[in-house]
């Protein structure tokens, strides 16, 4: 079997439950932000201690499901299964568990922070702003669609920079930088 199925070479790719969409459509654009995002928490991951490595891995699950919801064109929303294909309200709750556990164990900066005192945390800041990106891209793709997304990826985002403040230890703020 190939992965080559020269279907995209006319500009257009498949969307989940049938129908395709211009590779550089809001939906294309958003999920492929989703994937980036996905792939640089890979590179965390495989830097991570278990915990965090556990943490990641999770997350990266929550990813697919999310992609899955901005690969399906709003006239098949209704076929998208909770947890499996559409991103739920658990889910963000999950986020919002791990991040109130995480931030427990150290004291938050308050002033803005330099990113990279560790190449984990400096991973995970990268992760957090390509997480941002496609939160813009998935607001655009999802209108005023019902979901789960836009929210879970607004947590995601502040739950990274949890976990780089976390890994950091202590964090080197902007006016300690002359």
């Amino acid at each position: 079997m190939s992965i080559t199925t020269k279907k995209g070479d006319d500009g257009t790719t498949g969307l989940l439950f049938r129908g395709r969409a211009p590779k550089d459509g809001l939906r294309p654009t958003a999920y492929g932000e989703v994937d980036e995002a996905q792939a640089t928490l890979g590179v965390v991951r495989a830097q991570a201690e278990p915990e965090l490595a556990d943490i990641v891995l999770g997350i990266q699950r929550d990813l697919w499901v999310l992609m899955a919801e901005l690969a399906t064109g709003a006239e098949n929303a209704g076929k998208l299964t909770d947890g499996q294909s559409r991103t739920t309200e658990a889910m963000v709750d999950g986020l919002e568990a791990t991040m109130d556990d995480i931030s427990a164990r150290f004291e938050p900066p308050t002033e803005f922070v330099v990113p990279g005192e560790s190449a984990v945390a400096a991973a995970l800041d990268v992760s957090r702003t390509v997480v941002r990106r496609a939160e813009r891209a998935a607001v655009a793709a999802l209108g005023d669609q019902e979901s789960w997304a836009v929210p879970y990826l607004n947590r995601l985002s502040d739950l990274l920079w949890t976990l780089a403040r976390w890994q950091e230890g202590e964090s080197r703020t902007t006016r300690s930088v002359t």
